[in-house]
């Protein structure tokens, strides 16, 4: 009998410790999941960021930090480095960096998961219709590492043979779409290459600015900038943010956010919505070899 009681209340303090330890477990905060955003986003939208955050924390049940910086390259290399969890880029660094990545969401503009590059002019400048009208003149991109902001117009230039640094007269990255926008209005540069979703939104935001442009061409379609995470997070993790976003459109200040993004939704996605950007990396870099000494 002694053994039995004794047996007994070794048991006790065991299952005691268990359910000690499975309760702590459980209340243990959530770790915050780290969002990367990009220049993509407006110079002007911090407190609509704030908003948005706010949501994704209520409905994920989880905190959730933004961290913010200045290019593509910061961000990309925060993720890889494992001090993000996800990011908001460019399809550009997205297809660079595939193996690494894993394709979250991208989001609706226009009732459509793309969007366009456009080269854009001062308004006074009537007369240009071309890249090649703008040989040997100044020209802004947004940063090397953006689609609609860099590659597009260097793919442009090398189905010519030719590279943007020897093709304009002098070249500038402004770290931002809308300052692209900002230096061909205040006539710093004769002719940029700008993410058309941002002159679209600007132009409904701030009509004063894109008035004092003018959009001389259009991109084919490309896949918008998508929400990726890093391989190492949880399948639970990938799951929960694209439920999230992915049903922001069915409710009343998901619908509210997503109309102050001036957009219609987000989609689980298609990596081959990046193809047409992955070919222009390639051949641009075959370019870079061939022209190196």
């Amino acid at each position: 009998m002694p053994k039995l009681t004794k047996f007994l209340a070794i048991l006790f303090i065991l299952l005691s410790f268990t359910a000690n330890a499975s309760t702590d477990k459980q209340d243990l905060p959530l770790a915050p999941l780290r969002i990367g955003l990009t220049p993509v986003f407006l110079d002007d939208q911090a407190a609509f960021l704030n908003k948005w955050r706010d949501y994704l924390q209520h409905k994920l049940e989880r905190p959730v930090i933004f961290v913010q910086r200045g290019s593509y390259r910061e961000v990309v290399d925060l993720l890889r480095d494992g001090k993000l969890e996800f990011a908001w880029l460019c399809g550009y660094p997205y297809i660079r960096n595939k193996r690494q990545f894993h394709l979250v969401a991208v989001p609706l503009y226009q009732d459509e998961p793309v969007y366009h590059s456009y080269l854009i002019v001062p308004a006074t400048d009537t007369k240009t219709t071309s890249l090649a009208d703008l040989r040997g003149k100044v020209f802004a991109f947004s940063d090397p590492d953006s689609n609609s902001g860099y590659l597009y117009t260097a793919y442009l230039l090398a189905k010519q043979g030719a590279m943007p640094a020897t093709y304009f007269s002098k070249s500038f990255y402004t770290w931002s779409h809308r300052k692209v926008v900002e230096a061909i209005a205040a006539g710093l540069a004769q002719g940029g290459s700008v993410d058309g979703y941002v002159w679209d939104t600007l132009s409904r935001t701030h009509p004063e600015l894109t008035s004092r442009t003018r959009v001389v061409n259009e991109s084919p379609k490309f896949g918008f900038p998508p929400i990726v995470s890093s391989r190492s997070v949880s399948k639970h993790d990938i799951a929960s943010l694209q439920e999230v976003v992915t049903q922001m459109k069915y409710d009343k200040e998901g619908a509210y956010l997503l109309n102050e993004f001036n957009l219609n939704g987000f989609v689980p996605g298609n990596p081959h919505l990046f193809d047409s950007i992955s070919d222009m990396y390639h051949f641009v870099e075959q370019m870079r070899t061939h022209a190196a000494p």
